[in-house]
């Protein structure tokens, strides 16, 4: 049950404040609009002229509204209340509420805090006949807006079996708007058979001005296997493909919305999504400048391709690479976690290695979201600067350092994050890697010691670079020890502190 907002309204004629037990003139109160104005002889006390009496819990919780009168409020809760009742100070409570404040030792007003001179409470039935009533003519009003839609909802259906041309266009103009907003009309579609007349529609000679209308309305629809398989069909795919590519970008978006859900689908076949066309047009829904509200739904359906492995090549073939590469720093966090996620599924690859490794800003990118954004994204990383460091060490090794990977690595190994996360980072530092060149071209051991880092090295292996880590590695309040000995080295080490604060700073 969400929390309510109470309405600024000043509260029902008779009343101050949240109640003070006082006798409420209902037709003022009707009148001066505290049941929101519903009148029409409905009956001031819901349903007293006959009908079945509804379940006040149930009329809450199936009601969906932005705003109600304050005395309705219960102050503890902010919910409506159900069983109000009312102490001796004047102030109105849920029952159940108000009977746990007691139980918790509390013998005061929750409102005023004034001490209790009787912790007896009385129920307030006119605050609850009142809030009844309000909410059975809200109740009603609902049903019968919900009854209309679901008629209106079923008429377009059947006219949608006996017209053609731009009557077609317009019946399924208004059925989309009504499916969007109306949940019942959506399960109306669905149960009466809605589903396959729609679909019917889409075809290799439909044109784009009725199918996207038809995938807008299929899109808010529960497809299940039987509907997913039939628009599974090549012809309904390939029109979805060019209009992924051609249409407007609400349209875009509903096609890749529409074609991820049939992923979901237990016979879904990657053959579906291995087409140039579809990825192209994927791409440029995610590269789109002017409308960026196609860039969440475009990863999360590249995102779904990347699952299937016989496509990742061909995703790697259109350049999604060093395009996704280049995005990386605009992306909120929801949408640079599925392009990490993206990457480092074609770095699994030979030729999504090389393509990240050519791209100039992949290992100052990865290096720069290390602790950054979420402990996913970190592993992501991780694992892209691993396999990229590991196809060209020489090449790689000073840029990485240069960007400032040995800090930030160390920031994983001694963070709080999950230890699977901490390996990873560790393994940087791990000598066999680093014999490598993920980190040096030199021959330099970093042991980690706990929060201790060891460095070996003869004193002619050791080099600029390894001073460059050495520095960073102190400011970050890390001890190091060399083994060996370089005086150039161990000096450079002592002036670590002096180094420049900012400098250090950007390169993490």
């Amino acid at each position: 049950m969400p929390m309510f907002q109470p309405s600024k309204r000043d509260g029902v004629a008779g009343f101050e404040g949240s109640g003070n037990g006082q006798v409420l003139d209902l037709d003022t109160a009707v009148k001066d609009g505290v049941l929101g104005g519903v009148a029409d002889g409905a009956g001031v006390f819901g349903g007293a002229g006959g009908g079945e009496k509804l379940d006040l819990k149930k009329m809450i919780e199936e009601l969906v509204l932005a705003e109600i009168p304050s005395v309705f409020i219960c102050p503890i809760s902010l919910e409506p209340m159900q069983d109000p009742v009312t102490l001796c100070t004047g102030q109105t409570y849920e029952r159940s509420n108000i009977l746990k404040w007691f139980s918790l030792g509390h013998y005061t007003c929750p409102t005023t805090m004034q001490e209790l001179w009787d912790d007896s409470v009385t129920p307030n039935k006119t605050l609850y006949h009142l809030i009844y009533t309000w909410f059975y003519q809200k109740y009603l009003l609902m049903k019968k807006r919900s009854e209309d839609v679901q008629g209106r909802a079923s008429e377009l259906l059947e006219t949608l079996k006996k017209v053609k041309g731009q009557a077609r266009v317009q019946a399924l103009k208004e059925l989309q708007q009504v499916v969007a907003a109306h949940a019942t009309a959506r399960k109306m579609v669905v149960d009466e058979g809605g589903v396959a007349v729609i679909s019917s529609l889409l075809g290799p000679f439909t044109s784009h001005a009725v199918g996207s209308e038809v995938i807008g309305i299929l899109v808010n629809l529960t497809l299940d296997s039987e509907s997913k398989i039939n628009l599974m069909q090549p012809a309904k795919i390939s029109l979805m493909v060019d209009m992924l590519n051609e249409g407007s970008i609400e349209t875009k978006i509903n096609c890749t919305r529409l074609i991820e859900k049939l992923m979901e689908d237990k016979d879904f076949r990657s053959e579906i999504v291995s087409s140039h066309s579809l990825l192209v047009g994927l791409m440029r829904l995610v590269k789109h400048k002017r409308h960026s509200n196609g860039l969440l739904p475009g990863l999360s359906l590249l995102r779904s391709i990347c699952l299937h492995k016989q496509v990742r090549s061909l995703i790697v073939c259109i350049g999604a690479v060093p395009q996704l590469v280049e995005l990386l720093p605009s992306l909120d966090p929801d949408c640079l976690e599925l392009a990490l996620f993206i990457l480092d599924a074609l770095s699994s690859l030979p030729e999504g290695r090389l393509a990240l490794k050519d791209c100039a800003n992949t290992i100052p990118n990865m290096v720069r979201l290390l602790m950054r954004v979420s402990e996913s994204c970190t592993q992501y990383a991780l694992s892209i600067l691993w396999s990229v460091c590991k196809l060209a060490p020489e090449e790689c090794s000073s840029v990485a350092v240069d960007a400032g990977l040995a800090a930030k690595l160390l920031l994983v190994i001694q963070s709080g994050c999950n230890p699977v996360l901490k390996q990873s980072g560790s393994f940087a530092f791990d000598p066999t890697i680093v014999e490598t060149g993920m980190l040096l071209s030199c021959n330099c051991q970093f042991n980690v010691l706990g929060s201790s880092i060891s460095i070996e090295a003869e004193k002619s292996e050791f080099s600029l670079s390894c001073i460059a880590i050495g520095e960073q590695l102190l400011y970050l309040g890390m001890p190091v020890e060399t083994c060996g000995g370089s005086s150039k080295f161990e000096g450079s080490l002592s002036r670590a502190t002096n180094a420049s604060a900012s400098a250090l700073c950007r390169a993490m």
